[in-house]
């Protein structure tokens, strides 16, 4: 009896998973590893406070972001359109979608250049191939069914938690280097901490949660067709145990990323993660009691990559997809068939095909994602303005407006992550 109930409560906490879990996920895409691998190698521990400092910061942001979805039936570029301007909605929707292209094109060349590690097969074709194999998944296989299937690949990330204990990196040095921040205002010291900003609080995380709830509400039958939302107390608990565990994965294994490369790299005196080939070797020690264990940290690493990849894609090219036809009122969401949801599709498509020509600007494509989550990182901070506003706004969240502490968190990450962007580009060139 007991095993039974046991089982019911681990069933029904899994049930209250959903978007927020998914967001989480898609937070350590490429982008999120190769910020953390650079920011370990280069600085050693020096940012290890970062993690633990953002994820009250993250969790505040997408818990707002699910809130508003869930209270309006509509996504976030729809609420702004709708409440306060188009011009506005178009300015969020030019910085989403600038963020997003770019973090696309990145993603991708990085998908290519680490199954290059495997397979010596020319870029542009790998490109290509993940550019259509990603296209004809969206078009034929609903997004939930398809990333059901990816989500074991990314389990491939705990290979860095593992790696943790693996490396044996001193305990002391760790746990200061997290409880206690260190901050150099130097250019480079910056750009990375705006880069750890960027990929962990996201413009795309803040459309694609908000788009994402409104999907399942619509599954879950709390979505009237006049739009009408039928939200309980059960349900803003369940998107915030949905927004904190999600985050708390995230940011787990976004510090065991800074450890290993602290431990691996920094420690032996490598300051630089110059392509795949030199991300691959945080997971070495992993498997060090191989044979061949160049080719198989390799492997797993590849694998890591091309997994997260595969999931966090459709999601910067659909938040984007999701913004446009929310704003231009089209129907829209991965649950349509394509003739239904042609423009959707299509607007995906574009963003990969506009995105993967930044890997012919001559950037490695791993330092590429770099460069994408430092400009993720200065674009979310008028993003960040906008949901503060909307989350505590009465005449659209109703009962559900943002409370005094959700509110000082949100206002909080705005004033960090503008102070971050700025002082980034007032040590530039020192």
């Amino acid at each position: 009896m007991k095993k039974a109930a046991k089982k019911k409560n681990i069933k029904s906490f899994f049930g209250l998973l959903g978007p927020g879990l998914v967001t989480g996920a898609a937070d350590d895409d490429p982008s999120g590893i190769a910020t953390c691998s650079q920011t370990g190698a280069q600085f050693g521990f020096g940012q290890l406070w970062t993690p633990l400092f953002m994820l009250p910061l993250m969790i505040s942001v997408q818990e707002a972001c699910a809130r508003i979805g869930t209270c309006k039936g509509r996504g976030l570029a729809y609420v702004i359109s709708h409440y306060y301007s188009k011009k506005l909605a178009y300015i969020a929707l030019t910085l989403l979608l600038i963020a997003n292209t770019i973090n696309i094109g990145a993603d991708i060349g990085s998908m290519a250049a680490a199954l290059q590690l495997i397979v010596p097969i020319n870029f542009t074709v790998l490109i290509l191939f993940f550019v259509i194999f990603i296209a004809a998944m969206q078009i034929t296989i609903k997004y939930k069914t398809y990333s059901k299937y990816l989500k074991w690949s990314c389990l491939v990330v705990l290979a860095y938690p593992i790696t943790v204990f693996v490396v044996k990196a001193p305990l002391w040095t760790v746990l200061k280097a997290t409880f206690v921040p260190h901050i150099e205002f130097t250019y480079q010291y910056l750009f990375l901490v705006t880069g750890l900003f960027g990929t962990t609080i996201s413009p795309y995380m803040f459309f694609w949660q908000a788009s994402q709830e409104v999907e399942e509400d619509h599954e879950r039958n709390l979505i009237s067709i006049h739009k009408r939302t039928r939200i309980k107390q059960t349900d803003i608990f369940r998107i915030r145990m949905d927004s904190i565990v999600g985050m708390i994965i995230s940011q787990i294994v976004t510090w065991s990323i800074i450890v290993v490369g602290g431990a691996v790299m920094y420690e032996h005196h490598v300051h630089d993660v110059k392509n795949a080939a030199d991300a691959a070797k945080l997971l070495e020690p992993l498997v060090q009691n191989f044979a061949y264990s160049g080719v198989v940290a390799k492997i797993i690493f590849s694998i890591g990559i091309i997994g997260l990849g595969l999931i966090a894609v459709p999601i910067l090219a659909g938040s984007g997809a999701y913004g446009v036809c929310e704003v231009l009122k089209i129907k829209h969401g991965f649950n349509l068939e394509y003739k239904t949801g042609k423009t959707f599709y299509l607007i995906m498509v574009i963003s990969m095909l506009i995105g993967i020509l930044i890997n012919y600007i001559g950037i490695d494509p791993f330092k590429a994602l770099i460069y994408s989550a430092v400009i993720n990182g200065v674009l979310a901070v008028p993003l960040i303005f906008m949901i503060a506003i909307i989350a505590r706004n009465e005449k659209i969240m109703g009962k559900n407006k943002s409370g005094l502490l959700s509110e000082i968190f949100i206002w909080f990450t705005f004033l960090c992550m503008l102070v971050s962007a700025i002082s980034m580009f007032v040590t530039f060139g020192k």
